[in-house]
């Protein structure tokens, strides 16, 4: 048929050729969305990386204070580096230029000379004439004195001193009784020593707690610190007086200390990870753990409890926490939901870290722009708990649902509507996700006046703990870094109620040995906010 109708030929052929050039370009339409889709997974892969590059940046380079506020379109770092980032000597120097101790200027607001140097002892060093100069050169008549020049004050350091006490005890006899062959021999009392066989001192151990838990400063340089002094003493010595006397004196005021945090109706919770050697049946270098639990800010009786354990596992958390019924402020760590009667309050500064993190180079990208109005919610509810802290915690709760609800509520639309517009794996897109994974924990501190917006409380306490883990790097033993949760717990919780915390180490390691031989078992006369003991170390 073909062959006689030349037109319908053609006509069949031509519809062949198009279906083969209707499959090729399918194929190719095909193809180009495949290499676009690609080429788009690509993009978002190299731009998940440099995110990545830039987050790490800024962890390494960026300044660490998460004070920040959103305005015109930047994010302002704190005023401090304003100053410039590295000028820290300078800027203590220019603060350390005091006002003439004789007026009432002021440096900067509530410092005064005067008030600096109130509770230090004082003397006059006064520069005269010799006798021979209190004679007039032209006429050899005798000077009269006309009175003296204040010039200046001056701070004196003058550096520690060791000495040796030689302990006696003085013996007397009743004559008349030894005549009679009665008793006859009086002694005299004598403060039992710290440790038995022993040159430790509750002054000598006080301060080496003190300098290793508050100074930060490890064993070894200490070591050379006694030996500058005149007295060789080994670093392992040190740190026998600390395991020691921590074991025998300082756990049971830590363990007293601890019946007083759990009757607290909130607590902050959080930890790090330490290295510590020789425990058993683990390699050295797998990661244990320090536990801190805290007060909040306003109890009455402040208390840091540092606890050493062997890993990050729930069943610590729990059993410490098994007689404590209330509001735990805690990160999103999944241990802390095992708690048994208590209600996780998460931490909002957590959240609002995941937006800072997020903040893209470019400050004029959507993402920035989601990251600037994430802050800014965040921003507004620490803006109304800055105004409300002063307020019981009753009318707290009323104005926190008056003030806060509503941004809140606010928040939580704009979260929904902006995570389903960004990548999750994007950093703003994990920033949305971590929010509305923890909603319930982050609204539960509506639920009590007493309860903190933030987990802050207790990232400060185990702060000092970090600084002296980049020093001292790592515990030789359980034993080890029990004791430091020990002393750790002890100076914090001085800190805490405003004691000086090498005074109320000395004060314990003096008074506990003898509570201990006299048989006193009220641990409450030790407490830092026994009046005798404020009196005595503030």
């Amino acid at each position: 048929m073909s062959s006689n109708n030349p037109t319908a030929a053609l006509l069949e052929a031509t519809n062949e050729l198009n279906k083969v050039i209707e499959s090729l370009n399918k194929q190719l339409q095909q193809k180009e969305e495949e290499a676009a889709r690609i080429q788009k997974e690509r993009d978002l892969e190299i731009k998940l990386l440099r995110e990545q590059i830039e987050y790490f940046k800024k962890q390494k380079f960026g300044p660490k204070s998460e004070k920040t506020s959103v305005i015109t379109g930047q994010l302002v770092m704190p005023e401090v580096l304003e100053r410039g980032q590295f000028d820290e000597a300078e800027v203590s120097a220019e603060e350390d230029v005091l006002p003439e101790i004789t007026t009432k200027k002021k440096t900067r607001k509530g410092y005064s000379r005067e008030k600096v140097l109130a509770s230090l002892p004082t003397e006059e060093r006064i520069y005269g004439l010799s006798e021979e100069d209190k004679v007039c050169s032209v006429d050899g008549s005798k000077l009269s004195y006309v009175g003296k020049k204040y010039l200046r004050a001056e701070i004196e350091h003058i550096p520690a001193t060791v000495k040796v006490i030689h302990v006696y005890k003085e013996n007397w006899e009743y004559r008349t009784c030894r005549a009679a062959e009665r008793s006859y021999i009086q002694e005299a009392s004598v403060p039992q020593p710290l440790l038995q066989h022993s040159m430790a001192s509750p002054s000598s151990v006080a301060w080496t707690m003190y300098q290793k838990y508050v100074n930060h400063l490890p064993l070894y340089r200490q070591s050379k610190d006694w030996s500058n002094l005149g007295l060789e003493i080994s670093r392992g010595t040190l740190s026998s007086w600390i395991i020691k006397t921590a074991d025998e004196y300082l756990k049971p005021v830590v363990d007293h200390l601890r019946t007083h945090l759990l009757k607290e109706n909130c607590l902050h919770v959080d930890e790090t990870p330490v290295q510590v050697l020789k425990e058993p049946g683990r390699n050295n270098r797998t990661k244990s753990y320090m536990w801190v639990y805290s007060t909040i800010a306003e109890s009455k009786a402040p208390i840091r409890i540092y606890d050493y354990c062997p890993g990050r596992s729930a069943e610590f958390v729990v059993e410490f926490l098994k007689d404590f019924s209330g509001f735990l402020h805690v990160d999103a760590y999944s241990a802390y939901g095992k708690v048994k009667n208590a209600t996780l309050c998460y931490c909002w500064a957590h959240a609002r870290r995941k937006y800072a993190d997020a903040m893209p180079k470019d400050l004029k990208s959507t993402e920035a722009t989601l990251v600037k109005q994430g802050l800014e919610f965040c921003n507004k509810l620490f803006k109304f708990e800055d105004k409300l802290k002063s307020l019981a915690p009753e009318e707290r709760k009323e104005q926190r649902f008056l003030l806060e609800k509503p941004v809140l509520e606010a928040y939580w639309s704009w979260v929904e509507t902006s995570i389903v517009t960004v990548p999750p794996k994007q950093k703003i897109g994990q920033a949305l996700q971590y929010s509305l994974n923890q909603k319930t924990g982050l609204m539960n501190y509506l639920m009590d006046g007493h309860c903190q917006i933030s987990n802050n409380t207790a990232e400060n306490s185990i702060r000092p703990f970090t600084v002296g883990r980049k020093n001292w790097l790592f515990s030789g033993s359980p034993k080890g870094a029990a004791s430091s949760a020990a002393v750790y717990s002890i100076v914090e919780t001085a800190k805490a109620n405003g004691l000086n915390p090498h005074k109320y180490l000395q004060k314990l390691l003096e008074e506990l040995p003898q509570m201990k031989e006299s048989g006193t078992t009220d641990l409450e006369l030790v407490m830092p906010w026994n009046d005798k003991i404020r009196k005595n170390c503030s």
